[in-house]
């Protein structure tokens, strides 16, 4: 009996070894893990990663193929991403006695495969449950996701709360300090919807799906996963259990006012203080009038700051409150507008950053610090 082979070209298989990386290489309780799975039909090559926690499923054509009935194989995940990576053009591999040999006109390497029944079990049949354009699922990732944390002592902090309802979007993450959300009117759904996935799911699939040529994107559920999938892709993440903080009431700014800064002149005075914290967790005391912001900030044994900065809108009366600098800066570098909306009540009360567009809205909520704590 003839071995299985299968040809291909390098820059079709490349790139979907390289995202298979990050599953590949991290240690799980299982060793097969550091191997990918192999499906090789008289068409295509579907390639599958898992480290446990998030999975990737992906495919590419191949030149040529004897294989009549699919075959599958397991094979080291990073060895076979350096040996691909090295060589050029077209790669014809062919499988026999437990070796993948791979060649091209001028090289033959061989590594050794293993039985395809070691690879866990894999999420199958997708429930697709709603699509979303891939340029508003880059926007949605890249204005909150900055703010999750890693290894936050409550597991739900660690994570991004998807939610859809039949009003919006919502993508949201917090630290316990800061909140940012992204919301979108464009999609919908009857039945509400909500996810609460891992860091690491939002920027692995982040990474991905910047890299494809996909317009759209679904979004669905499969054996207690989401997943988010596209032409030749589909990427599931498990799901964090314990619940997400419920953020709604610090949202409402009833009785706040709202006034209106300029974007670039507030964030250059706030990264005045940026060489006076040395490190510190330092608060600053912010005072908004009806026509300044007055930052006022001092760090013994380092130095002080005071600047103004002009509001285009600001409050009759003087409302003082304490912020950590940086917590400002990353809210506002997440908006794009000039001009953004900020809503202040009191000493007590959180600061809020809005911008909004015909469809999309960024809420950043900072917490005030307390002038008991430095």
């Amino acid at each position: 009996m003839n071995p299985i082979s299968f040809s291909f070209e390098k820059e079709t298989l490349f790139p979907i070894l390289a995202a298979m990386q990050p599953l590949c290489t991290r240690r799980t309780t299982v060793e097969a893990t550091t191997n990918i799975l192999l499906q090789i039909s008289n068409r295509e090559l579907i390639v599958k990663g898992t480290d446990l926690e998030i999975s990737l499923q992906s495919s590419c054509q191949l030149i040529d193929s004897n294989a009549m009935e699919p075959q599958s194989i397991l094979i080291p995940g990073r060895r076979f991403y350096e040996v691909v990576k090295e060589l050029d053009g077209t790669i014809t591999c062919a499988f026999e006695n437990n070796q993948l040999a791979i060649t091209t006109p001028s090289v033959e390497l061989r590594l050794n495969v293993r039985d395809s029944d070691e690879f866990p079990p894999f999420p199958e049949r997708i429930e697709n449950l709603i699509s979303f354009d891939t340029t508003d699922t880059i926007e949605l990732l890249n204005s909150v996701s900055f703010l999750i944390p890693q290894n936050n002592s409550n597991p739900a902090l660690n994570g991004l709360l998807i939610e859809v309802d039949s009003q919006s979007v919502s993508f949201t993450s917090t630290d316990g300090h800061r909140l940012a959300q992204a919301k979108n009117t464009k999609y919908q759904l009857e039945e509400r919807q909500t996810w609460l996935i891992p860091r690491r799911a939002a920027y692995e699939i982040k990474k991905i799906i910047e890299s494809v040529s996909d317009q759209t994107l679904f979004f669905g559920t499969c054996n207690g996963h989401l997943v988010i999938s596209g032409t030749q892709f589909n990427f599931f993440t498990r799901l964090i259990a314990q619940p997400f903080p419920e953020y709604r009431p610090i949202l409402s700014t009833e009785g706040f006012f709202c006034g209106t800064v300029q974007r670039t002149s507030f964030i250059k005075a706030l990264r005045h203080t940026m060489p006076l914290l040395s490190g510190q967790f330092i608060a600053t005391n912010f005072t908004f009038r009806p026509e300044t912001l007055e930052l006022i900030f001092s760090n013994k044994g380092v130095g002080t700051l005071q600047e103004e900065v002009p509001l285009i809108k600001g409050p009759k009366e003087p409302i003082s409150i304490r912020f950590y600098a940086p917590y400002l800066v990353d809210g506002l570098q997440a908006c794009t507008k000039e001009h953004v909306n900020f809503f202040i009540k009191s000493s007590q009360k959180p600061l809020i950053i809005e911008e909004s567009t015909e469809h999309f809205t960024i809420l950043y909520l900072v917490m005030p610090v307390s002038s008991n704590n430095q």
